[in-house]
Order: structure tokens, then C-alpha cells, then sequence
């Protein structure tokens, strides 16, 4: 499953710490021991390999540990290519038709999805599942990508569709739920980065994307009219390509939150990233819409691995939870004037290889040993999110 941390090596390079700050947030930062507590969903997690998925981890014990840390929110892959990998039921092996229900036709595998949603359900957690990549089927892909983009919008569109009628409110996931509070979806993320190659191999990506969104998102609200689309996140030089897409007539109406990924080398800098992308969100019209900043990260990879390239974000693991221990107070000093409706940290746990990516030097944990670890990140976002959040 293409994970969201394997584009990362082509992320373009931001020197965004040379940015000046919005002037109305500089020096906003706050203190946590002094902020009112924010609202329910606010602190969020990027929940990727290797928590999920993987049938050899206690998936209910990692979202346990997370809602004790003050997580309140979780944002994952919904994969359309490993939920529909056969157009026709006559492709499915015979060993594999008893994964596969029928919808629309085509065999559909709902069970990693299922199990993400039964164990954040238990604990009342709320899920922004973020639905990409093309199945072969109906996929275009080019060199130097890690996943396809449909080639038409019809098979995407009924797919998303399908998604929201199991896990939404009322849907058929629900029926048969036993588990604990049920937590339906409402917020339904379409794509993710596809202003950089490796997400969206049709670049400018814009006018594409933007049809695929309309049509999506027109689906969703017919299923349920309360849903909120979210936009697909973006990071690097966010703001800029936000103008893009508020320029395709129609555009503005197919969303209804903006998610940002402010990646900078600075705590200050994301305050700086968001600043922009609100200014050009009020000079379209849309001061009341909301932003989410759907991943925030530094990679404690300094010194672990020669793939720090085109980052200036990497840091050590007491660089990461200084960062860490600052950004979350700045977060909540300034989401009224931001209209921030959240932030998720990139993410809970990594893997941590030697050489490999930056990005699988991101998590709060690390898989050691078959052993989640604490770094010393975890310490701080915990102490952070519990204090914002009144516990």
C-alpha cells in the first residue's frame, strides 16, 4: 500500500525559516499552562505503517495509548487500489472471493478499513480517512511516482461514494458494529499532496484535480449533505497553489475545510505558512472556512540516514522534541485568528532505517525489536496535547 511517507524523498526543497512571519501572529506563541482548552478533535494523528496496516500489531492498543496521550483525531490512507485491485469478479482468485463483497460490480475488500474503523470507533475517536491512489484498472502512472491517478473520474467518484455509505452515518458498517460508540465518518479527504509529482503525475495538477474534486464531492454530499470535504493537503509553497485552485470557476464550492502541510524548519514558520494561506482563503471569500494543518513533522533523521536531501526540516531527536513542545502551544494561541480547526502530527511511529527515508524518522515512536519505543518527542506532545486539551 503506497504509504504517505514514501513521496517524501521527492518533496521539493522549501527553505521556508527565511520566510517573514504574517504580522499578526508574530511572536503569538502562548503557553499551554495559560490557554483555555481547545475543542474536542483538535490534536490529531497520522496513523501510517508500520501501526497500521499490519496484522502482527495490536492495532486497539496503539489507538488506546494514543487517546490516553490526548489524540482525539486520526488520519489515515483509505487506498482505493488495495480496496479494488480487480475490475471483474472473474479476476479474483478463487482463494480470495470470500475478502471481496460486490459494489457496483466491482469485488470491493473493506476489511483494513474495517479494522480501523472498529478500533478508533471503541475509543470515540473521529477519522479523516484520506482516499488516493487508482487501482491498475483505471490508473495512469508515470516514472518517479509512487501511485496513480485515475485516468477517469467515474470509478473514483463511485468508489468514494461507496465509502461514505458503509462508514458515514447510518451506513452498513454500522449495522453490524458491536464494538462500542459509533463514530461515523464526516469528514471525507480527497487526495493528498497533488501539487507535488509524486502524488499527482499530471502536473500543473490543478485543473485536473480540481474536476475530480467537484465530481467527488457532489457524490458525498448527496449521500450525506452534513459531510465536510476536506481538501487535499498540500505542502511547500501551499498558499501559492491554493490561488490556483480558487481561480477554476467552481473550485470554491467543492470543499469546505483547507488542510496544510506548513513543513519548515522553524515552530514559528508554520504559524508563517498558515498566515499566508488564510490571507489568500479571506481574498477569496472563504474567511469562514476552516484549516486544518493535517501534517505537521521534523524527521529526527540527522546523522541516520543520507536521504536528508531537499529537506531543511531534519533535525535530532531533542531538536524534534523541542519543536514539538513549542508548536503545540502556538497551534492553539492562534487558531482563532487562523480559523484552525486542527493539527495532525506526521505520525506515531516509524521505522527508522538506517539511510532509508527522512520520513520513516518522523513517528513519536520508533519499531525496535518488534518493540514500540518512546523518543523523547512523545513526552512533550503528550504533556502538550493533555494540558491544551483540560485533562
Amino acid at each position: 500500500m503506497p504509504r504517505l511517507r514514501q513521496a517524501r524523498l521527492l518533496l521539493a526543497a522549501v527553505l521556508l525559516t527565511a520566510l517573514v512571519g504574517w504580522p499578526a501572529l508574530a511572536g503569538a506563541a502562548g503557553s499551554a499552562h495559560t490557554l483555555a482548552a481547545v475543542p474536542q478533535g483538535f490534536v490529531g494523528m497520522v496513523v501510517d505503517e508500520p501501526v497500521w496496516p499490519d496484522p502482527w500489531i495490536d492495532l486497539q492498543h496503539q489507538i488506546d495509548l494514543m487517546t490516553l496521550s490526548g489524540v482525539q483525531s486520526l488520519r489515515v490512507v483509505f487506498n482505493w487500489a488495495s480496496a479494488q485491485p480487480y475490475q471483474h469478479w472473474s479476476q479474483v482468485p478463487s482463494d480470495r472471493r470470500s475478502r471481496y463483497v460486490n459494489v457496483g460490480g466491482i469485488p470491493t475488500d473493506f476489511s483494513q478499513f474495517d479494522q480501523i474503523m472498529t478500533a478508533a470507533s471503541h475509543d470515540g475517536q473521529r477519522l479523516l480517512p484520506v482516499v488516493l491512489d487508482a487501482p491498475a484498472w483505471d490508473g495512469e502512472r508515470k516514472p518517479h511516482t509512487v501511485l496513480a491517478i485515475p485516468k477517469t473520474d467515474g470509478p473514483y467518484v463511485a468508489f468514494v461514494r461507496a465509502l461514505v455509505r458503509r462508514y458515514g452515518p447510518g451506513g452498513t458498517f454500522w449495522q453490524t458494529y458491536s464494538s462500542g460508540r459509533q463514530v461515523p465518518i464526516r469528514q471525507w479527504q480527497l487526495w493528498n499532496e497533488p501539487n507535488i509529482l509524486a502524488f499527482w503525475p499530471d502536473q500543473p495538477f490543478e485543473a485536473r484535480y480540481v474536476g475530480l474534486l467537484m465530481a467527488a464531492s457532489k457524490a458525498i454530499k448527496r449521500v450525506d449533505p452534513g459531510a465536510k470535504v476536506v481538501l487535499a493537503g498540500m505542502p511547500n509553497y501551499s498558499w501559492i497553489d491554493l490561488a490556483r485552485i480558487y481561480k477554476i470557476n467552481g473550485a470554491r464550492s467543492a470543499f469546505d475545510i483547507v488542510a496544510i502541510h506548513p513543513y519548515t524548519k522553524d515552530p514559528q514558520g508554520v504559524l508563517t505558512i498558515l498566515g499566508y494561506v488564510r490571507q489568500v482563503m479571506n481574498q477569496n471569500g472563504d474567511q469562514r472556512k476552516p484549516i486544518i494543518a493535517d501534517e505537521i513533522s521534523w524527521p529526527s533523521s540527522v546523522g541516520k540516514t543520507t536521504h536528508d536531501t531537499g529537506y531543511d526540516f531534519a533535525t535530532t531527536e531533542s531538536g524534534q522534541a523541542a519543536n514539538v513542545k513549542q508548536v503545540i502551544p502556538m497551534l492553539v494561541a492562534n487558531r482563532k485568528r487562523l480559523n484552525l480547526l486542527g493539527f495532525y502530527y506526521y505520525d506515531w511511529a516509524g521505522l527508522e532505517r538506517q539511510n532509508e527515508l527522512a520520513f520513516d524518522f518522523s513517528g513519536l515512536f520508533r519499531l525496535q525489536d518488534g518493540q514500540f519505543v518512546a523518543k523523547p518527542a512523545y513526552k512533550t506532545f503528550q504533556q502538550g496535547a493533555l494540558a491544551i486539551e483540560g485533562h
